[in-house]
């Protein structure tokens, strides 16, 4: 199969699904688990002082960030920086970083995998995780699948504990 045999994806905002846990909403825009060009997309809006998604790295995946309103603090390996609206970023695979709206600010971001690797399913795990609606251990038992494995960093830590 090459991309020209991919079929298009569309997402109307009306039929577009929601996902909400205590940090987030996420908007679940589109994803395709054809090879080659799959992708997950999807919108996540983060109220100020909410925590993000903590220290990982993904194997396959490349993922993209594109702040669309508000500002996202984000580690990158082991440097952190804030992005502010209408910057973007592309962590290639086996790069530790991790992501939260920065300090007192929402942030807006849209987030693309590629690959996709059928993500919105682990979207939807995050959020029954941490609605205490599934046992934590599932992400732990979903990181192959999903390319998500969880590391620790100093760095995203000390980031936390101090305001920017």
């Amino acid at each position: 199969m090459t991309n020209a045999n991919l079929p298009a994806t569309l997402t109307r905002r009306a039929d577009a699904e929601t996902c909400a846990d205590p940090s987030s909403v996420m908007t679940l825009l589109g994803e395709s688990d054809a090879a080659p060009g799959g992708f997950t997309a999807y919108r996540s809006r983060f109220a100020p002082g909410t925590p993000g998604a903590p220290a990982h790295f993904h194997t396959k995946a490349t993922e993209l960030f594109f702040v669309l309103g508000g500002s996202l603090r984000v580690l990158v390996g082991d440097q952190v920086t804030t992005l502010h609206e209408g910057d973007f970023l592309a962590v290639p695979p086996h790069t530790p970083h991790a992501f939260a709206a920065a300090p007192g600010t929402e942030a807006d971001v849209l987030f693309v995998f590629t690959p996709g690797l059928g993500r919105f399913d682990y979207l939807r795990l995050l959020g029954r995780v941490m609605r205490a609606e599934a046992d934590p251990k599932e992400i732990a038992d979903s990181a192959e699948r999903f390319d998500n494995h969880y590391v620790d960093s100093p760095a995203w830590r000390a980031a936390l504990e101090t305001p920017a």
